[in-house]
């Protein structure tokens, strides 16, 4: 015969507050010309000439990854020829993380500055370098949260709480803040980074046996 304990299922919730180090930035270059050569060459110079200018400013090479060069014909349609090519577009793509937030504005500047007029700005966010860690606090966090609340309807029932029978992390950590969605690099000299402080949030899932 199997006994089947008296349990008592409880979710507990927990934050973990923590100044943002790690500024994720993504640019693109895009080049409009003539030719396939002339589209994709200046493409790759831009790109080049960025990447030098971040080595520059103190950004290491692991910290910027390329997503590629790809080119494409650009087409109009004209009465009585149809479709003609007007020229070609060369994009690329850059992420960088910059570890150094102080600089984070002046390292914008001088990336922007590298690429010209065909730089793209895709986005910014902010987040952690050590991510585990502040996401292990707000574990623990939810956990001490779960545990006082169940301890808690444990006493008002008049019975104690015993093992633990199962524990369910639901996931979806906080992901890192956004700071701006910019389309095109305007007056990026002035952008400034404030890294203020964010939050992570954990929740767990708890069911203990109860005792007598």
């Amino acid at each position: 015969m199997t006994h089947n304990p008296r349990s008592i299922s409880v979710t507990g919730t927990g934050t973990a507050e923590a100044v943002p180090d790690l500024l994720t930035l993504s640019i693109g270059v895009e080049c409009r010309r003539e030719t396939v050569a002339e589209a994709y060459g200046d493409a790759g110079t831009r790109s080049a000439a960025i990447t030098s200018a971040l080595r520059q400013h103190g950004v290491e090479g692991p910290d910027i990854s390329a997503s590629g060069l790809n080119v494409r014909a650009e087409v109009n349609w004209q009465e009585g020829r149809g479709q003609t090519v007007s020229g070609y577009l060369a994009s690329s793509m850059l992420t960088i993380r910059i570890r150094r937030l102080s600089a984070s504005s002046q390292i914008l500047a001088a990336a922007v500055a590298a690429g010209g007029d065909d730089v793209r700005l895709n986005g910014l966010s902010l987040g952690f370098a050590d991510a585990a860690a502040v996401e292990a606090r707000a574990r623990e966090a939810a956990w001490q949260d779960a545990r006082t609340t169940a301890a808690h309807y444990a006493t008002l029932s008049g019975t104690g709480l015993g093992r633990v029978l199962s524990l369910t992390q639901h996931t979806g950590f906080q992901p890192p803040v956004p700071v701006a969605k910019l389309q095109r690099a305007v007056a990026a000299e002035s952008l400034t980074v404030e890294a203020g402080e964010s939050s992570v949030t954990a929740t767990v899932g708890v069911v203990w046996e109860l005792l007598d």
